[in-house]
């Protein structure tokens, strides 16, 4: 029974054409440097035959001709070889891209952050060898051999008879190989994937750990899963070398099957085979050079053939990983134009989901001026309707009216341009603290918006002021100092709305006073700060409070 092709995915059909004019540029470059090899095949036959005869004529002439065609088999894989790599470094930054774009705009996260980070790091660049090495191989095995084929033909019936039966056996195994091969890349990809899902989850409870005296369990942990990596990762090595074997074993035949021909042709042993009388000498060292290099294309192809297996593991989980629905954040995250009106802010019936769990959203409306406090049980869901009044969730049912337009998927990216978002975690991107406070490079002195954020001590204490970087996790400045930067950014960006999700959380006493006296301060500009909280002191210094329910 015929086994039915398999249709290629989305991924790999966009790889597949964004490739494809780099490689066919690279793939005729190399088929003609491989074109290169008869040529100077032809003059070291030459040569031998002139030196063997005592003749000189004509010798020079073949060393100038073999180096010429060495120089231009030369010159033609290097210009092939730098278009290949960068094709693929080209694809490979735009998945990269695609990929992280369209992850980061999930509003629920289908993989964990450390699977993830391995695609994108460890298993993308395995791309790479398979655009630069198999597919050109591929296409060289579809010319090379044939042409050459043609050429042994024109000289000796036998010699080509034996490449022709040999030649084919090689792919036959090859594609048997395969299946193994990529069984073998698709379990060690899984492999690498839960091997970085495990070290960010020890990674992030390291504290725990040690608390618990659970030092020596996680270590076992770790033992266990580079145990597993190190057998998976084994068992492609060993399909790759098995491969290479095979190749090896009827390559080593064909070459020396035409060898034997070839000596016992011009010992007289054997008068048949070519198309004249005999083979001269100059023929059969011809037909020794070529031999070798008839197997050459499907030799690369064989040492490639794991990095194909590799890159076809990596584009199925890239596949899947694309082909998950799940929901999205609204609006595309690109910049836009702020909306215009007065930045009210009004939700009616709103559901949003958490998981599987469905939130009920409060009925509110936030005017200017107003500092709001959004109260509730731990789980009842005040994030989620921050993140949503934010734009920053998509809502299943009910309508969030944002400055007198629906907070749609068309106003997002204009809502969000006037809304700060101070969330429980900070993490800050790898820029200096003016290129954060100034993201826009407007050029204008943040010491107003620092000042007014009572940070300007924060900056002055750091070893390079303005142009020092923290770090993703503000590393030489404390929670509540990062909070203040984050109101100085909202402050110099004239940010209308401020959405604050437990501002005040593991903040003493002093440090929780100012940041709320801050808070307030910008309501008095005529903000909306709604503020997500436990704290009764900072739910007095609201001007309201409203409740979110526990769902049911």
């Amino acid at each position: 029974m015929k086994r039915p092709k398999t249709e290629k995915t989305a991924v790999q059909q966009r790889i597949d054409e964004a490739s494809k004019p780099g490689l066919r540029a690279a793939s005729r470059l190399l088929v003609l440097a491989s074109l290169m090899w008869p040529v100077q095949a032809a003059a070291a036959a030459v040569l031998v035959d002139r030196w063997a005869n005592g003749v000189v004529d004509g010798a020079f002439v073949a060393v100038a001709v073999f180096i010429l065609a060495g120089f231009a088999r030369a010159a033609l894989d290097h210009r092939a070889g730098g278009i290949l790599f960068r094709t693929a470094d080209a694809v490979i930054a735009v998945e990269r891209h695609t990929l992280l774009s369209r992850e980061a705009r999930r509003a629920t996260q289908i993989v964990s952050s450390a699977e993830l980070a391995a695609l994108v790091s460890q298993k993308l660049p395995m791309l790479v060898p398979y655009l630069t090495r198999f597919k050109p191989a591929m296409a060289r095995v579809r010319i090379v051999p044939f042409l050459l084929l043609l050429i042994v033909f024109w000289f000796s019936w036998i010699a080509g008879l034996i490449l022709l039966v040999a030649g084919p056996l090689i792919p036959v195994f090859m594609a048997l190989i395969g299946i193994a091969a990529r069984e073998a890349s698709n379990r060690q990809m899984v492999e690498i994937g839960d091997m970085n899902r495990l070290l960010m989850d020890r990674l992030s409870a390291l504290a725990d750990i040690r608390l618990l005296d659970a030092t020596s369990r996680a270590e076992d942990d770790f033992a266990t899963r580079a145990e597993g990596l190190r057998a998976r990762t084994m068992a492609v090595l060993r399909v790759a070398f098995l491969s290479s074997t095979v190749l090896e074993l009827f390559s080593a035949i064909g070459v020396a099957m035409v060898a034997v021909y070839v000596g016992f042709s011009l010992l007289g042993e054997i008068p048949f085979g070519a198309w004249d009388s005999g083979l001269t000498l100059a023929e059969g060292v011809f037909l020794l050079l070529i031999a070798p290099e008839f197997f050459q294309p499907l030799r690369d192809m064989a040492a490639a053939w794991h990095d194909r297996a590799g890159a076809l593991s990596v584009l199925d989980e890239m596949s899947r990983l694309e082909s998950t629905t799940g929901r999205q954040i609204p609006g595309e995250g690109d910049k836009a134009t702020a909306l215009t009106g007065a930045a009210v802010v009004s939700a009616r019936k709103v559901q949003v989901m958490r998981g599987d769990q469905v939130i009920n959203l409060p009925d509110l409306t936030l005017h200017p001026g107003e500092a709001v406090a959004l109260t509730g049980k731990s789980g009842a869901g005040k994030t989620s309707c921050l993140m949503a009044l934010a734009g920053l969730i998509p809502v299943e049912n009910g309508e969030i009216n944002v400055a007198g337009v629906a907070l749609t998927d068309e106003t997002a990216d204009a809502w969000r341009t006037r809304v700060a978002f101070i969330p429980q975690l900070v993490h800050l991107p790898d820029v200096t603290l003016r290129g954060f406070i100034d993201p826009d490079e407007n050029g204008v002195d943040p010491t107003q918006a620092l000042n007014a954020a009572q940070a300007s001590h924060v900056v002055a204490a750091l070893p390079d002021g303005l142009e020092t970087r923290l770090g993703e996790t503000g590393a030489g400045v404390s929670g509540g100092e990062t909070r203040r930067l984050l109101l100085a950014r909202a402050v110099y960006r004239g940010s209308e709305v401020i959405f604050a999700d437990e501002p005040t959380a593991d903040l003493d006493a002093d440090t929780t006073s100012k940041l709320v006296e801050m808070l307030r301060g910008l309501a008095n500009r005529r903000a909306i700060v709604l503020v997500a909280t436990h704290d009764p002191d900072v739910i007095g210094q609201m001007d309201r409070s409203i409740s979110v329910e526990v769902p049911a």
